[in-house]
């Protein structure tokens, strides 16, 4: 049986690389939150701007109260909470002159602008690089448009299964003989968001010496390079690749198996891939199967690749006598690399989550010790962990008001009845 769940704080960090630089979060969804969570968790004060009404008063994924505090599911929405740490919350209305002209005067001492509405909204609202550049030339603007700033479909908008399905990876994912399937996650999501990111530092980097610029990335543009292997294998052989599952296009055994239920889990697996002989031998010291060592079927890699589907009927009765772990352990201390597949609640039992403390504790108001992950780089002199769990909706209007721009205490109690900001959760 697994340990129970260990999420340790994270290290204080009193040196970051991106200390000192201040950036406007438009985003929603996933993609832009995304890169601005990176740039919060690498030292940037990112303060994320919403609309008064931005979040649903009871939205379905909210997680239960814990008590201690008022009951606003708004602020316990996992994705929420997993793409707003490292930020502050400021609450707008964009659509107000006033509130605008908040906006504008935060772009004015301010280093990053990100947004990822589709093109029209920006000028919509009367903030378009023009504008923005006017008020602060040193600026950074970065937007990610689904599809780009030109062609026919700039105007059209989607989230990341729509241009799962356009890049070609859903065309890509899903068995032989099934449909086309959306990836299991947010892939486009996410690669934008590494990009976003990269991109932005870069223009940062290169900002001492050209002055503010514009950072343009489309989402669909990201994605396709994560199919460059297939688009380049259709162009040199003129046949379309093919969905295969978890099967792989010249090794074999290559897959997830059954393996004896952990956690009072309805079932588990364990993924084991050989690539060569050295590997296959490998297995076959740990299976102690007389008749596969023999099988004629198995003898080398390319027949059994031909009959990888009897293979895998085998090697998947197998494997089911086993626990995923124990079987892990047994095939890597043979060569053979092999994982079990663990869902969210086994990895945050996950010895090796815990050594490296891949995912933290984050002290929330209103949900205790909340999780986190780490972003994957580690920095030795400047590290990087998560700053604070995601802030409750409009907490930093009222100071970011008072500390940053400077106003007095009753301009922002008139910008805030008249509605063109806010420091709580409003209906439309």
């Amino acid at each position: 049986m697994l340990p129970e769940p260990q999420l340790l704080p994270y290290p204080r960090s009193n040196c970051r690389p991106l200390d000192g630089i201040r950036v406007l979060d438009l985003t929603t969804a996933v993609a832009g939150p995304t890169a601005t969570v990176l740039l919060g968790a690498l030292g940037a004060e990112v303060i994320r701007i919403e609309t008064p009404w931005a979040r649903p008063v009871h939205p379905a994924s909210a997680l239960p109260h814990r008590g201690g505090g008022p009951d606003e599911p708004w602020n316990r929405e996992p994705r929420q909470n997993e793409l707003a740490n490292s930020k502050r919350s400021m609450a707008l209305n964009l659509t107000a002159q006033a509130g605008r002209e908040v906006f504008l005067d935060l772009v004015e001492r301010s280093d990053v602008v990100l947004e990822n509405y589709s093109p029209r909204v920006m000028g919509n609202f009367g903030l378009e690089w023009d504008e923005l550049s006017k008020r602060n030339p040193q600026l950074v603007y970065v937007s990610m448009p689904a599809f780009g700033k030109s062609g026919p479909w700039r105007d059209r908008i989607s989230y990341g299964p729509g241009i799962d399905a356009m890049s070609g990876m859903s065309w890509l994912t899903g068995y032989a003989d099934g449909s086309p399937l959306k990836p299991g996650n947010f892939y486009c999501d996410q690669n934008a968001g590494l990009s976003a990111a990269l991109s932005t530092v870069a223009a940062l980097i290169a900002r001492c010496r050209i002055g503010g610029q514009t950072v343009e990335l489309a989402m669909l543009e990201g994605e396709l390079q994560l199919i460059g292997d297939a688009m380049v294998g259709q162009q040199l052989s003129g046949r379309e690749p093919t969905r295969r599952g978890n099967e792989h296009s010249s090794a074999a055994p290559h897959g997830v198996y059954p393996t004896q239920p952990v956690l009072d889990d309805a079932d588990s697996w364990i993924a084991i891939a050989c690539r060569d002989d050295a590997e296959w031998d490998g297995l076959l010291e740990v299976w102690e199967d007389s008749a596969v060592c023999v099988d004629r079927r198995f003898r080398t890699g390319l027949r059994r690749w031909h009959n990888r589907a009897e293979l895998d009927e085998l090697l998947g009765a197998w494997a089911f006598e086993f626990d995923p772990f124990e079987l892990t352990d047994r095939l890597q201390e043979a060569g053979v690399p092999a994982s079990p597949v663990m869902g969210a609640r086994t990895l945050l039992r996950d010895e090796q989550v815990w050594a490296r403390q891949s995912v933290g504790g984050l002290p929330h108001p209103q949900l205790g010790l909340s999780p986190a992950p780490q972003a994957a780089f580690r920095l030795s002199e400047t590290p990087s962990p998560p700053r604070n769990a995601a802030p409750l909706f409009a907490a930093d209007t009222v100071p970011v008001m008072r500390e940053i721009l400077g106003y007095s205490d009753e301009r922002v109690a008139e910008l805030i009845d008249s509605g063109a900001a806010s420091d709580r959760l409003r209906p439309r």
